[in-house]
């Protein structure tokens, strides 16, 4: 479960994660996924990039 907003800046980053998730499995680089989707600060970037999925 991903938090809806990033905990430092507050801009929501739970609508890019299913994409992410998608792009990252079927082989593209993270930087590039992360560029793509317009996430460019770092805060937001390890939101989705150190994110573990603890429900199934």
């Amino acid at each position: 479960m991903i938090p809806i907003r990033c905990l430092s800046c507050g801009k929501p980053v739970s609508a890019y994660f299913d994409e992410y998730n998608r792009r990252v499995a079927d082989g593209e680089k993270s930087k590039d996924v992360l560029d793509d989707l317009g996430l460019t600060r770092y805060c937001c970037r390890r939101m989705l990039i150190s994110h573990v999925q603890t429900w199934e």
